[in-house]
Formats: C-alpha cells, sequence, structure tokens
C-alpha cells in the first residue's frame, strides 16, 4: 500500500511539472489545482518541493510559479541527447540548403508533439518554430502526419477530444480530419497552410523508428507567399527522402510501414 501510494505521489509532482510545458509561462496555485482536480493544499506543497529543487522558481509578478534553472537544464540535457535530433540535423541542414526554406524536426511526447531543432532560413523573411513547447496533433503538416500513422486507438482519442482551433484556418470536423489522415497516409506527406500559425505555409513527413512506429517528423516551413501549393509540390519529394533518409539512421528498413511491418527489422 505505501508503493501505491509513493507511485500516486510522484504521478501527481510529475502532472504538475507537465503543466508548464504548455501554456503561460506562469501558474498559480488554483489554476493548477483546477487542472488536475486536486486540493490547494496538495498543489502548494508539491510546487514548494519543487521550488526546492530548482525545477521551479517563483514569480514574483505573477505571484505564481515559473520553470527554473534545474528545469532548464534537463530540458537541454535531454534535447543533446536526442537520438531523433543528433540524427536528424545533418539532414535538415541539407533540405535547408536545397529549399531554401527552415527545416525542422519533431518528436511525439504524450498529447501531442514538440520540435525538438530547426535550420532556419538564411532569407530575410522566413518562420522560425518554438523549440519544445507541445502542439496538439491535429493542426498543422509536421503534427497531421504524425496523426496519420499512429496506431487507430491513438487517432481516435485524438478525434474524439477537443479540436481547438489555434487559427481560423484549423480544421475542427472530426470527419473531415479522418479523410485527411487516409491521404497522408496514400502520399507519404501532409500539407498546411496557415492552420497552425497565421501565415505559415509547410509540408511535413512522418519519420518511423525501428519497430515502424511513427517517432516524430521532419518539415520545410515558410511564409505561404513563397509556401504555397506549387512550392510544396516541387518540395515534396525532397522531404519524403530526407524523412525516409532519418527513419532508416534510426533502425527502419524504409517505406511507409503497415501494421503488419510494425516489427522489429
Amino acid at each position: 500500500m505505501a508503493e501505491i501510494h509513493g507511485t500516486e505521489a510522484a504521478g501527481r509532482v510529475a502532472d504538475v511539472l507537465l503543466r508548464f510545458i504548455d501554456g503561460p509561462e506562469s501558474l498559480g496555485v488554483s489554476s493548477i489545482a483546477r487542472e488536475l482536480e486536486l486540493s490547494k493544499a496538495v498543489v502548494h506543497r508539491i510546487l514548494q518541493s519543487l521550488v526546492a529543487k530548482r525545477l521551479l522558481v517563483p514569480d514574483p509578478h505573477s505571484r505564481g510559479y515559473r520553470l527554473g534553472p534545474a528545469a532548464a537544464a534537463l530540458g537541454a540535457r535531454a534535447l543533446r541527447e536526442s537520438t531523433l535530433r543528433t540524427v536528424a540535423m545533418p539532414v535538415l541542414r541539407e533540405l535547408q540548403r536545397a529549399t531554401g526554406e527552415t527545416t525542422t524536426v519533431s518528436a511525439v511526447v504524450p498529447g501531442g508533439r514538440v520540435y525538438l531543432d530547426q535550420v532556419e532560413s538564411t532569407q530575410e523573411i522566413k518562420m522560425t518554430v518554438e523549440v519544445g513547447r507541445r502542439f496538439p496533433l491535429h493542426a498543422g503538416s509536421s503534427s497531421t502526419c504524425i496523426l496519420a500513422f499512429l496506431p487507430p486507438e491513438e487517432q481516435e482519442q485524438v478525434l474524439s477530444g477537443t479540436l481547438a482551433p489555434l487559427t481560423d484556418r484549423t480544421g475542427t470536423d472530426a470527419e473531415a480530419l479522418r479523410a485527411r489522415l487516409a491521404s497522408i497516409r496514400r502520399t507519404g506527406y501532409a500539407r498546411s497552410e496557415g492552420e497552425r500559425q497565421a501565415g505559415a505555409g509547410s509540408i511535413a513527413a512522418p519519420v518511423f523508428g525501428v519497430d515502424g512506429s511513427v517517432v516524430g517528423a521532419v518539415s520545410i516551413c515558410g511564409p505561404i507567399s513563397r509556401m504555397h501549393g506549387q512550392a510544396q509540390d516541387e518540395y515534396a519529394p525532397l522531404l519524403v527522402r530526407a524523412a525516409d533518409e532519418v527513419s532508416r539512421a534510426l533502425g527502419w528498413r524504409g517505406g511507409l510501414p503497415t501494421d503488419h511491418d510494425r516489427r522489429p527489422a
């Protein structure tokens, strides 16, 4: 029984810390307690414990809490040791040189995906992404190409949940999104024009791990004035080859996996 209680307590601490991945930089006791359905006293004790370890620090302006230096150090260490990021970066550099646009790599995380890194365009007007922030899987090319290759039960968790609009071009109809995912599975890449970030155009292709499970995505993004339909058509073969190269470096034998294919190579 003590072990179960300890596991529950550890889970609550992790849940509180994970609230700082999304949303505002500073969070207060009341908002965290409300979101996690915990008492304010429990949340306050957890926050004080995290402050003591420098994972969080008090925010004097909001009277809330924000991520501290120990959390930043953990994040930096995770990025340095990410195999996906390591093998993707040389490929992203080549893809950026070939297209002139910003290239990115994302990883699947619980509840969405995060950008691990980017190679920025050298053009004066360009798109950049926010590394480390979690984004939902129903909006944008990197997200939807990942969603298209998740197991059906994980797809349904997303499709049956809240499909909140991020811009006025975000698709929020589950049936329309199902049809789009089927198209992505056929072509091997996803397109977006302003659905995650207004004014941005992008294409993305999935990256697979050694067992054929989708682990992330590679994308090309830029201002929609340049990353329109014709440019997306032109860059798509380069993108798909780049994503396949990253997948092979991770141990996948190549190609778009089916459920039958998802086994160690």
